[in-house]
């Protein structure tokens, strides 16, 4: 799965799971969520960066990213208290050395600092991410999804850390990678995959695209250019139900989404109760190869209940076609989350049809 998607984007919201866990249940179903932390962070096979925004991605790629970690290429807010902070990233950094991997918490008001309280949590949680976005440290673990930094040379295979790549050439493989993982994609669409500006993508696709590692090709409905993997195959069929949390790489990119499927979808954390539209932390329905409907979810962990907040199937989608699978997947998920129920509100043309299925 790791190899398809090639990112897994990291999030600490937690109203169903946390973001990491939810693209391999909807590729694999019901597997040992230990897996994915094991995964990420445990058994040597991935490193966590600015990737898609925070994110999992295969070890072996991480020095593709030393030009974003060298030129602190999109935070001006960031490069301005790095130049700043000269001496408390370097004291910060000091400490990690000495003491081995840390959180930021350990860094506060710490007891044998020669200068007492040097600086506050927010100056230590700040160098260690400064430090973290260029490259002079990484994650290690994440204790209760806290981040612990350590030294590269500490974390990462020898050969990863030493080898350097040409800042052309990362973008490059990277644009190669992300046409890879979408199959098929526009300029903004293969550029948004690993965050890189559309204007600094379009001439190196159109260089791939020259020299055969990608294809060029015409999508009814799509502006061009358009992009494609030379080994993606479209299949004859596509059948089953998942649901795509809002981090999903079929759905991050949302106007990907909208001309794919015809489906508006933003996400409401941040929107006011009253002004949203279909609900708090809703999951997109991809069933048979469609985005046919949309569920708000929640984990009720105390009362060992999935909720389902409300259920609705797009316009022209007959809610009969969605409803026992969609059941079926939520029972799942439930079991997966190891809650013993599933409790649907009455909110949405689906929900009634949950009830009687």
């Amino acid at each position: 799965m790791v190899d398809r998607v090639g990112v897994v984007q990291l999030d600490s919201v937690n109203v169903v799971a946390r973001a990491h866990y939810l693209p391999f249940f909807a590729r694999l179903g019901n597997y040992p969520k230990e897996l994915a932390d094991w995964l990420g962070w445990k058994s040597g096979e991935m490193v966590e960066y600015w990737a898609h925004e925070a994110a999992l991605f295969p070890v072996e790629r991480w020095p593709l990213f030393r030009y974003r970690m060298e030129k602190n290429w999109h935070w001006p807010s960031m490069d301005r208290w790095m130049s700043e902070n000269g001496e408390t990233m370097a004291e910060v950094l000091a400490e990690v050395k000495k003491r081995g991997p840390l959180r930021p918490a350990d860094l506060d008001n710490h007891a044998n600092a020669v200068r007492g309280p040097w600086w506050d949590w927010s100056d230590a949680k700040l160098a260690l991410e400064a430090l973290f976005f260029t490259g002079q440290l990484t994650i290690r673990d994440r204790d209760n999804f806290i981040r612990r930094y350590d030294l590269p040379e500490r974390v990462l295979p020898p050969a990863v850390v030493r080898r350097r790549v040409d800042p052309d050439e990362s973008l490059r493989e990277l644009l190669t990678l992300a046409a890879r993982h979408h199959g098929v994609g526009t300029v903004h669409d293969l550029a948004d995959y690993y965050r890189l500006k559309p204007q600094v993508a379009a001439p190196l696709l159109s260089r791939l695209a020259a020299t055969g590692a990608i294809e060029e090709i015409e999508v009814n409905g799509w502006k061009g250019p358009v992009y494609a993997d030379p080994e993606a195959r479209l299949p004859r069929a596509v059948r089953g139900l998942a649901l795509l949390c809002p981090f999903d790489p079929v759905v991050w990119f949302r106007p990907r989404a909208e001309r794919l499927f015809d489906f508006h979808y933003r996400i409401e954390i941040y929107t006011p109760p009253a002004k949203r539209v279909w609900g708090y932390y809703v999951f997109p329905i991809l069933l048979d190869g469609e985005l046919v409907g949309r569920v708000d979810l929640k984990a009720d962990r105390q009362a060992g209940t999935l909720l389902v907040r409300a259920a609705y199937t797009e316009d022209g989608v007959d809610p009969a076609r969605v409803a026992l699978p969609l059941l079926t997947e939520l029972e799942t998920m439930a079991t997966w989350l190891g809650l013993t129920d599933v409790r649907v509100e009455k909110k949405g043309n689906l929900a009634n049809r949950l009830f009687i299925t």
